[in-house]
């Protein structure tokens, strides 16, 4: 059976939750990802910053990404799952959320990130098919 942890890209850099928006987008460029996990002084995940909250939680409303934090874009808990939680309770839990990425926890720790990347090259056609439909279906 296939689970999270055969699915995940693990080693997720995070972005420090005081770090300015500024230097969140500059990582992502460097990682060449569209999405970051944000980790408190506790090294916990504390939430998550997207290419797409920059543009439109800073850019768009005038905020300052050199002044405005990782942490203020850090809105509500992250959706998780566990390391050893099957592929079928991974797409269930990215479908039900309508999320493109879910973080990996084990022991209570950030160990790896699932994109529709990583669903497209672990998991059969026919599966990656239906979650990328309900994903991308309008409400």
């Amino acid at each position: 059976m296939t689970i999270a942890r055969d699915i995940m890209h693990s080693g997720a850099t995070c972005v420090q939750e005081t770090e300015t928006v500024e230097d969140a987008a500059r990582l992502m460029h460097d990682l060449d990802v569209g999405a970051l996990p944000i980790c408190g002084p506790d090294d916990r995940l504390h939430g998550i910053i997207t290419d797409r909250d920059i543009v439109l939680k800073c850019l768009a409303r005038g905020k300052d990404p050199k002044r405005m934090t990782a942490g203020e874009l850090a809105q509500g808990k992250p959706f998780t799952i566990s390391a050893d939680a099957g592929s079928e309770q991974v797409l269930h839990a990215m479908t039900e959320h309508r999320i493109r990425r879910l973080p990996v926890i084990e022991d209570h720790r950030l160990v790896g990130m699932i994109s529709e990347a990583d669903l497209a090259r672990h998991l059969p056609e026919e599966k990656v098919g239906h979650f990328v439909e309900a994903i991308c279906a309008t409400a």
